[in-house]
């Protein structure tokens, strides 16, 4: 086996055997641990390459791609082994689409992300539904709610707003402006006047809770040591939205979300009202799919989103989070493994993740 390198591979490809078992399987997780080439074809390849199997006899391990370039192969153009990865291929071209999104004048449709992409519609809304946690359309319609929001605070007219965030006509935005904004265009610009919000107060092991909903889901839950400071963080939120208090039957609700709190690796089975723009959607999306018990840092967010120069935008999307625990931000750490802050408290933030890891370990 050629090395050119004093870094150790990890033990399950140490050896040849193990090595050319993982070409066997096409072991994704293999790539970038070590790269073979055959010798009848000068042509070196991931583990995972697609192309034809290659007699054992014919074939050389490496550690790396210029070890096995050093010995005189070339890099097959099939897969790709001197670039980088098929995972990072992956989410680096969904982050374009979101590039191209997110700059575009008027929307583009799936056949031009597809296209830009260079593959076909049915590959990109998969690749694009599994980087992200939603269809490409419906990641379009966060992005274009995020601009009309953004003209609606500038915009002297409604109309001219929808315009203005590259509508083709009103009366297609006017279609999903509720599902888009949570409310009404007009009630958006005056500030949520009218929309109406129910919330109640309750206890939990951890303080006050506060929890609200408007007809769409639930839109905040805040977690404090006094119930009169998180109201006002609501009324400050929704600062001309109709706030309901203690309507009868509600207190269920939060009786539901303060057992969140008590056991946050079960999960909460309830429709979420999110609002914020595209990216913290991105973000918040990609929040939803730590497992419980596990911790991820600013930086591994950044990378899964195809963005690793992303790390403080990551961070300013966590910290807007206002669903404490059914947005589990709780679950974020420094790159060192230490509790960065919380905008509960931090010892809230280690009680909960106490709590994961003992659910966890009990299994």
């Amino acid at each position: 086996m050629d090395t050119t390198t004093t870094t150790r591979a990890p033990l399950r490809y140490a050896t040849d055997a193990q090595r050319w078992a993982a070409i066997g399987r096409r072991a994704a997780s293999a790539d970038g641990i070590f790269c073979y080439a055959v010798r009848t074809t000068g042509i070196y390849c991931r583990p995972s390459c697609g192309a034809r199997r290659a007699l054992r006899k014919n074939v050389r391990f490496f550690d790396t791609a210029a070890a096995a370039e050093r010995a005189g192969f070339r890099a097959c153009k099939r897969c790709h082994p001197d670039g980088a990865g098929l995972a990072q291929r992956h989410a680096a071209m969904v982050a374009r689409a979101c590039q191209l999104i997110d700059t575009a004048e008027l929307m583009p449709d799936l056949a031009t992300l597809a296209r830009a992409a260079g593959i076909s519609r049915f590959h990109f809304h998969r690749l694009f539904r599994q980087q992200m946690g939603m269809t490409p359309k419906a990641y379009i319609t966060a992005q274009r709610a995020r601009r009309v929001r953004d003209e609606l605070q500038r915009s002297d007219s409604v109309t001219g707003a929808i315009y203005d965030a590259g509508f083709g006509s009103n009366g297609r935005f006017y279609a999903g402006s509720a599902a888009a904004l949570g409310m009404t265009p007009s009630a958006y610009r005056s500030g949520g006047d009218g929309v109406a919000i129910r919330f109640a107060i309750g206890e939990c092991s951890l303080g006050s809770i506060l929890v609200a909903a408007s007809d769409k889901g639930i839109c905040a839950i805040l977690l404090g040591d006094d119930a009169a400071v998180l109201l006002r963080d609501l009324e400050d939120r929704f600062p001309k939205a109709r706030l309901i208090g203690g309507e009868p039957g509600f207190e269920k609700l939060v009786a539901q979300v303060a057992g969140l709190v008590e056991a946050p690796a079960r999960g909460l089975d309830l429709p979420l009202d999110l609002r914020g723009t595209a990216f913290q959607h991105r973000v918040w999306q990609a929040l939803r799919r730590i497992r419980p018990g596990s911790t991820v840092s600013y930086g591994d967010i950044a990378r899964r989103l195809g963005m690793p120069g992303s790390a403080r935008a990551v961070a300013g999307a966590v910290a807007a989070n206002a669903l404490a625990v059914a947005i589990p931000c709780h679950r974020v750490v420094r790159r060192d493994g230490s509790l960065s802050g919380y905008r509960w408290g931090v010892s809230r933030k280690r009680a909960l993740l106490e709590r994961e890891a003992s659910m966890r370990s009990a299994r």
